[in-house]
């Protein structure tokens, strides 16, 4: 068959909250290998069928907006090529792991507390003045932490990761990693406040380190390895106190 014959068939996995119900609504169109999942996506909502509802803004896999299941598996839509699925039967579906609101619209709101909860953002003891200057770092510190300051937030992990699919009071691979990104951050003083909440049994103890986190993260970020070397941290500041004690 001829590049110009091929078509691709898309099955989306359809949810109305007015109706309850779900469903599958096939979308044959021309099969085009440069393009991605979400440019079909926009042409079925621009041309074929206003009511399809997907989140998405930059199409350029930094706003993490736009994840999905494709085939089963947790990817950017905006950075999954057509040609690259190996396959002209394509299933979509929304997220799992999240409360779906409608079609492959998910509710991320638990995700988001999440990232509250372990403090994923710059922790200072003393904010520095303007005439103080700003907070230098050489590029040696800025490398311990450089990995895991790549998450984008698009919460593939927690779709991918069996432990928050059977209990969703727990952190989860992308708070953890981003709390060890800070944790690392040479300018920063939450290291402690953040390990005792990751110390509990819905934090750094609960994770089966299966790397489902790792294997769908679109960056490279590494939630697994993240999550080891925090209980490491964690181990060392415990025997630290101990000692002190004694």
């Amino acid at each position: 068959m001829s590049e110009e014959q091929r078509t691709l068939l898309l099955r989306i996995r359809r949810y109305s909250p007015e109706e309850g119900t779900r469903r599958y609504q096939e979308y044959r169109l021309p099969f085009n290998k440069d393009k991605v999942l979400l440019d079909y996506l926009n042409h079925i909502n621009d041309k074929l069928d206003g009511s399809l509802a997907f989140r998405w803004s930059c199409r350029m896999g930094v706003c993490g907006s736009c994840g999905a299941m494709v085939n089963g598996t947790p990817k950017l839509t905006c950075s999954t090529f057509v040609k690259d699925l190996r396959s002209e039967e394509v299933i979509i579906e929304p997220l799992e792991n999240f409360p779906v609101i409608k079609d492959l619209v998910v509710d991320i709101r638990d995700f988001v507390d999440k990232l509250r909860k372990v403090s994923a953002w710059l922790m200072v003891d003393k904010e520095r003045s303007l005439e103080e200057g700003e907070y230098p770092q050489t590029p040696g510190e800025q490398a311990k932490y450089s990995k895991t300051s790549m998450c984008i937030n698009c919460a593939l992990c927690y779709s991918a990761c069996p432990v928050y699919g059977e209990d969703r009071k727990f952190i989860g691979p992308a708070a953890i990693a981003l709390a060890y990104r800070y944790n690392n951050d040479s300018r920063d003083t939450g290291m402690v406040q953040r390990l005792r909440v990751l110390s509990g049994m819905r934090g750094l103890p609960e994770c089966s380190l299966v790397e489902g986190c790792t294997a769908v993260c679109p960056k490279g970020v590494d939630p697994v390895a993240a999550i080891k070397k925090s209980r490491i941290q964690l181990d060392e500041i415990r025997n630290k106190g101990s000692s002190t004690e004694t």
